[in-house]
């Protein structure tokens, strides 16, 4: 059970090098700001609206809480299973969505438009994150995850490779831009969008953070191992402005779960503790500098001494 932290500072963020240290604020907190989820994922700031909204994948639902009066309710449902959500650089909301098998834009007007449901003549498998590079192009991973089984979407047969995904919308042109991959997860750019960082969730003997250099925009070349996850699950994350990566974590024990933080270098620099395994992050807030957190059955967040990358 959860109970917000009784003093300052807060004893669950951990600094774990003395350059973490800048990055916490004496007095912020963790704070749980929803729960009563069954695997809650792909947190997405609307800082026009001053909410943040997140998927609820199993209830099948899209759920909003708002900044101001604290109120949460359902933004969508049913969301054909919706999973990792990003903004365009329109403002638009980006979804990956294991029912439909596709990667789908919510239009001002509330209407869905389809951007991505094949490739190459064959079906997607379940889309499962999102991030928007600053040219408008839309990257994504696509593993099977989402039709394992009927829990998370609908149990199907894979009919494409384990990809990462590139996707220019103003001409519909996609390419897969890495390939063969286990289990492609959570990914995001770095703060100048020259190195894409991607999740392999399924690597053996451990699960890896890849690291990638991003060539002309467009090609992703020198695919290394930038964290070896040893006994814990990365899942998403996304880069604060100096370059840090905010990542989910977890394997159901208190030295794993939450979110570790790495420097650009790969260091474990810091930590958030949280009750539960953390599936995914953002950035959002006022200043983009509170972080949240979409952790199995409830959301946190916390207030640090940074920015999130613009793009996130």
């Amino acid at each position: 059970m959860w109970q917000p932290s009784q003093r300052y500072p807060d004893p669950a963020i951990e600094i774990l090098d003395p350059s973490f240290a800048k990055y916490r604020l004496f007095s912020a907190a963790v704070e749980r700001l929803a729960t009563g989820m069954r695997w809650a994922e792909g947190p997405v700031w609307f800082g026009d609206g001053r909410y943040l909204l997140w998927s609820d994948i199993p209830n099948n639902r899209v759920m909003r809480w708002d900044e101001e009066t604290g109120a949460v309710s359902v933004f969508r449902k049913p969301s054909d299973f919706a999973n990792g959500h990003t903004r365009d650089r329109q403002g638009r909301l980006i979804t990956c969505e294991h029912g439909g098998r596709r990667v789908t834009r919510t239009e001002y007007d509330g209407s869905i438009t389809v951007l991505i449901d094949r490739f190459e003549g064959k079906r997607l498998n379940s889309p499962n994150d999102v991030v928007v590079k600053s040219d408008g192009s839309v990257w994504f991973t696509d593993p099977p995850f989402g039709i394992a089984g009927h829990y998370e979407g609908f149990q199907a047969t894979p009919e494409s490779p384990q990809n990462v995904y590139r996707l220019d919308p103003a001409t519909g042109e996609a390419r897969a831009v890495a390939t063969g991959i286990a289990g492609p997860n959570g990914l995001c750019f770095s703060p100048d969008e020259t190195r894409l960082y991607l999740v392999a969730s399924r690597a053996v003997p451990n699960r890896l953070i890849l690291a990638y250099d991003v060539v002309d925009g467009v090609t992703l070349t020198r695919q290394r191992t930038f964290i070896d996850a040893g006994p814990g699950t990365p899942d998403g994350f996304r880069c604060d402005v100096d370059g840090n990566l905010w990542c989910g974590w977890g394997m159901g024990s208190d030295e794993l779960d939450g979110v570790h933080v790495f420097n650009p270098d790969g260091k474990l620099i810091g930590r958030i503790r949280l009750p539960e395994r953390c599936a995914n992050v953002c950035f959002g807030g006022l200043s983009r500098n509170r972080l949240f957190m979409a952790a199995s059955q409830s959301v946190y967040a916390l207030y640090v001494n940074t920015q999130g990358a613009p793009g996130g």
